[in-house]
């Protein structure tokens, strides 16, 4: 196991990793065109102001609202008001900058929309009571009297619509106990939206990770396109890493792979940022992962999330299924902020990755919270919904001089030389 005490290199790493300044390339709608809406709105960036990417978004005219997007990439259906409207296209980077384009259009009078019947849900049923995680199912071939170009789903008034590129929608859906309204939506190629409102019941298993109704959620974070991945240079040993989509092994469709192939006990660090969010204290990790076999040489699997507080420092979760010790680990800073010593620290609660059984997806969640000076209460653990509780408060606060941001790292650690390979689906984080 290892013990990292290097983060003024490691953020160095994190800045240093971009290319060269670019503004964000707009693949559709095209300058001066005229569209229907909603409209498809197509847009990636590489590095703004010399950085990697940590969010994108996009606004109207002289609106100070923005849309935002955390990826590098958008690919969004879009409404906007009959008649003429520069469209911002927005990136902004890990260091602070903002890069923008603009896209002059017109907007004419949209198709009527389609029957809502054009979306089929087969699962949940309406007015269903179910547990969550609970398995969504539903198709559209069409939309619009036009062949579906994506469908997505959203709970209740919520903003945030959870897309799917395809005509159907086979996911593991999670959502916080109560009545909510399902919305599973379709846009067609030619501009039509569609929708198939289902009134469900979330009770939760006894013993269940509880998150209430008001709390924050990004969804589908192994699906970001920003992933980034570095060998832990503050660990021994050598690493190199894969990470792409995959259709199989995955619940929803599509399923994050890390591959890990490592010396001398070397360690693989995947991260991606999904947010930026200074207030919210209180956070739920919620991931299933799959260990491909064999995993006879699978030493840890860690999930941390990394948080800048009011105060500019960085709270580090840091949480590990450590193989060497048996035992769920966290993270404490036994230094000061401004001299880190980022420490691990075993808890009384057991968890060996060689001990679960390989092929098969777990469902991991780990709950926490923190205080304004960066004082973490690791709370509880799930493995396949039984939790073992932590009940440990540490000080674990960095001055890293870290831009604002959330930031989660998965981490493979190698016993020897060899390789393994590990899937995570479903990456959610809630907030409040």
């Amino acid at each position: 196991m290892k013990i990292r005490t290097n983060f003024a290199l490691f953020a160095s790493f994190l800045f240093a990793a971009a290319t060269a300044f670019a503004n964000p390339t707009v693949s559709s709608p095209a300058n001066g065109a005229t569209v229907t809406t909603p409209f498809t709105l197509t847009a990636s960036d590489s590095s703004c102001s010399s950085h990697a990417i940590s969010a994108m978004g996009y606004s109207f005219d002289n609106s100070p609202n923005n849309t935002f997007v955390y990826s590098n990439s958008i690919n969004a259906s879009v409404s906007a008001s009959a008649g003429a409207h520069v469209l911002h296209v927005k990136s902004w980077g890990q260091g602070g900058g903002a890069c923008d384009t603009d896209v002059a259009i017109n907007v004419g009078t949209a198709p009527p929309p389609a029957s809502s019947a054009e979306v089929t849900v087969g699962s949940p049923s309406n007015g269903a009571s179910v547990g969550s995680p609970f398995s969504l199912g539903a198709s559209a071939p069409t939309c619009g009297g036009y062949s579906t170009a994506t469908m997505g789903y959203s709970f209740d008034n919520s903003p945030s619509t959870t897309i799917v590129y395809g005509t159907s929608i086979n996911t593991s859906v999670s959502a916080a106990n109560g009545s909510h309204t399902l919305h599973v939506k379709a846009w067609g190629n030619g501009g039509g939206a569609c929708d198939t409102d289902v009134a469900i019941s979330v009770t939760a298993p006894a013993n269940a990770a509880v998150v209430p109704s008001t709390a924050i959620s990004v969804s589908n974070i192994d699906d970001l396109g920003s992933w980034q991945l570095s060998n832990d240079s503050a660990a021994g040993g050598w690493s190199t890493g894969a990470t792409g989509l995959v259709a199989s092994p995955s619940r929803s469709g599509s399923a994050r792979e890390f591959v890990t192939s490592f010396t001398n006990n070397g360690n693989e660090r995947f991260w991606v940022s999904f947010g930026d969010d200074n207030v919210s204290t209180n956070f739920l990790y919620d991931t299933w992962v799959y260990i491909q076999s064999p995993n006879t040489q699978l030493a840890n699997i860690e999930m941390d999330m990394n948080q800048t507080m009011p105060n500019g420092q960085t709270a580090i979760f840091g949480f590990q299924c450590d193989g060497w010790n048996g035992t769920w680990d966290y993270t404490k800073n036994a230094g000061t902020p401004q001299n880190p010593v980022d420490t691990w620290v075993k808890s009384n609660q057991a968890c060996n990755p060689r001990q679960w059984s390989v092929n098969a997806w777990h469902h991991v969640q780990v709950a926490y919270a923190r205080d304004n000076s960066g004082n973490i209460n690791y709370q509880t653990v799930w493995l396949d919904d039984v939790p073992q509780a932590i009940n440990a408060t540490v000080n674990s606060a960095f001055a890293l001089g870290w831009a604002p941001s959330l930031l989660t790292n998965l981490q493979v650690d190698g016993i020897g030389n060899g390789q393994a390979i590990v899937y995570i689906d479903n990456l959610t984080v809630y907030r409040w």
